[in-house]
């Protein structure tokens, strides 16, 4: 079955161009684990030799915490969408999350 997906390069350079015509200022990558990170980090540089992302991303769960200033406490239940492991759905649902946050810090979105 994945021998018959998109070649990666051509792919990969979409997302970074949709990605740089969408971001104010630098593009940052913020996402609830390391493996979304290394997994878009490594295709990036790999198949477009650029990363818009630059080499850092931001983790949601450490955003969480220090927005309401607590070590112990976990974002997902701020997610509307169901958690499935389907990338959109995962998408989404920290999306939502973090616009929770952001609203939060008083930031207009």
């Amino acid at each position: 079955e994945t021998l018959a997906f998109e070649d990666p390069a051509p792919a990969m350079e979409r997302f970074s161009e949709w990605v740089r015509s969408h971001a104010k200022g630098r593009a940052m990558f913020v996402s609830d684990n390391a493996f979304d990170w290394q997994f878009v980090c490594w295709y990036l540089w790999r198949f477009t030799g650029d990363n818009p992302f630059g080499h850092t991303s931001t983790n949601l769960g450490s955003l969480y915490k220090g927005r309401i200033k607590d070590m112990i406490k976990n974002f997902k239940h701020l997610r509307r969408t169901r958690h499935t492991h389907h990338p959109v759905d995962d998408a989404r649902g920290n999306a939502e999350a973090l616009r929770w946050i952001l609203e939060q810090m008083g930031e207009n979105l």
